[in-house]
């Protein structure tokens, strides 16, 4: 493929990583508003649970169904979905009609992400993508930053629908790029059974399982895990016996997969869990804003792109496996030093610690994908790099349900410990940052709060640290050594090293 294609592929690539990781965060400041206009405080957080939900279980289908029917009609279907989600959340006239087309966005959000990776690894080889993680990274780290700015700029002065409508331009421009620049290597396969049943399986034991997490210590909840675990040995079964099941199983025979994969559910749970409590605690234990909330996770976005871009050129110097330890240290480190933090603790200590647990990310996270990426087989490429990206959402999505849970019990405890009765404190305010809540919450109840998040922290710090344990089992060896002998980078020839040289 010439450079000139190469750098449109690019991108539109790069155009649909920022639109889609933006999203994520841009809903957050606008949700009051959505509210206040169409009702329904008590199934709103769903506004946000139907998008994770579907995105999360759908990154392994379309990694399957890209294997089978080529990167770029997948990457348009999934860009299809998420345009016409887009455009029908803006047109909500309810909270139901909302919370079902976030699902359908969702769904969407599924493929867009993890298939802009998978052509990353298509384009680029081993050393290509360790230049250019960098960059991807930062994108990443950039829409971050910059998505409740634009979100309450664009509640502010234009209206929320403009939230969900503000998509649409740049997602129609990055379909176009890609479509018409982007040559496909993989046609389809004939004779090949799409595990249609597997796919069910495994979206069905997923979004049971995380409904049951909401629902843990009641009578539904327990049944509900009970139908999950029962999802997912059926599922093991059907993956069995499958011609080409939609989860790898025989990639789960390799130790590298198996401890990336380990990695993902871990680091996630640490990272993303950490991230959706450390605001709360900041306003309602630190007495902050929620401006000076938002500012103090950005040095976490930051430490993780830096981290990124350092860490893809340590690969070519160092084995991957030591770059993902010192990470992982890190990431265990930070983890243990917030938790660790109470009442009496600064929004600086706080930033350093965070953006410690990002560095750790940045290293560690790109090591065990470059990594895989270079040594399974090339048919299964797209397969493996969407089984990490859905173990590291599936273990963010468990974390910050089960923190969720362990939070609401604590606090009761530490409440009823303290002489206050729990029903008269509104704990849903306190998490959706309802107005007046941090006001609200001062004295015994301030303290109760922190000795809930404290706790939270702890699951945060456990789950770093048996990610840093799993690391250790990691095979030893350069990166460069395990790539597969042929890829289409190498396939293409000198423009495309050109191009990622220039970068």
């Amino acid at each position: 493929m010439s450079q000139k294609r190469t750098f449109i592929v690019v991108v539109g690539i790069m155009l649909s990583l920022f639109m889609g990781s933006m999203e994520g965060t841009v809903i957050a400041t606008a949700m009051p508003t959505i509210v206040a206009q169409l009702g329904g405080l008590e199934i709103y957080s769903w506004a946000f649970s139907a998008y994770m939900l579907m995105s999360t279980c759908t990154v392994p289908v379309y990694g399957k169904l890209s294997d089978i029917y080529g990167r770029r009609n997948i990457y348009a279907v999934a860009m299809t979905l998420f345009l016409i989600g887009s455009v029908l959340c803006g047109l909500s006239q309810s909270m139901e009609q909302l919370i079902f087309f976030r699902a359908l966005q969702g769904v969407g959000a599924g493929g867009v992400m993890p298939l802009a990776f998978i052509i990353i690894g298509d384009l680029f080889s081993f050393e290509q993508r360790a230049r250019m993680q960098g960059f991807f990274s930062g994108v990443w780290g950039v829409s971050s930053i910059i998505g409740p700015v634009l979100g309450g700029f664009l509640v502010d002065q234009i209206s929320w629908h403009w939230v969900f409508y503000v998509n649409v331009i740049p997602g129609i421009v990055a379909f176009a790029l890609v479509w018409f620049a982007w040559q496909d290597q993989i046609g389809r396969k004939e004779g090949v059974a799409i595990d249609y049943a597997g796919a069910g399986l495994l979206i069905v034991s997923v979004v049971v399982l995380l409904l049951g997490l909401t629902e843990l210590g009641t009578p539904l909840g327990m049944g509900l895990l009970a139908a999950a675990v029962a999802g997912f040995i059926l599922l093991w079964f059907v993956e069995r016996r499958a011609a080409d099941p939609v989860l790898p199983l025989h990639l789960f025979r390799d130790r590298l997969f198996v401890t990336a994969t380990l990695h993902g559910v871990l680091s996630g749970w640490a990272m993303f869990g950490s991230l959706s409590y450390v605001p709360l605690f900041v306003q309602s234990v630190m007495g902050a804003s929620a401006t000076e909330a938002g500012t103090t996770i950005t040095p976490m976005m930051l430490g993780w792109v830096a981290a990124s871009i350092v860490g893809g050129r340590l690969l070519l110097r160092m084995g991957y496996r030591t770059v993902a330890l010192v990470g992982m240290v890190l990431l265990t480190l930070g983890a243990f030093l917030v938790s660790q933090t109470g009442t009496d603790a600064n929004r600086f200590e706080v930033m350093v610690y965070l953006t410690m647990m990002g560095v750790g990310m940045g290293l560690s996270v790109p090591s065990f994908l470059i990594a895989v990426q270079s040594s399974v087989p090339k048919h299964s490429l797209g397969t493996a790099t969407s089984t990490l990206q859905f173990s590291r959402s599936m273990g963010g999505t468990l974390g910050v349900s089960v923190m969720g849970a362990f939070l609401a019990a604590r606090l009761s405890s530490a409440l009823i410990a303290a002489g206050l009765d729990p029903n008269a404190v509104s704990l849903e305010g306190m998490i959706d940052g309802a107005e007046g809540a941090a006001a609200a919450v001062t004295g015994p109840m301030r303290d109760a709060m922190a000795i809930a998040i404290e706790g939270v922290f702890e699951l945060a710090f456990i789950a770093a640290a048996l990610g840093l344990v799993a690391t250790f089992f990691a095979p030893t060896g350069r990166i460069g050594h395990m790539a597969q002998p042929s890829t289409q980078a190498e396939e293409v020839g000198a423009p495309v090293t050109d191009f990622a040289s220039e970068l």
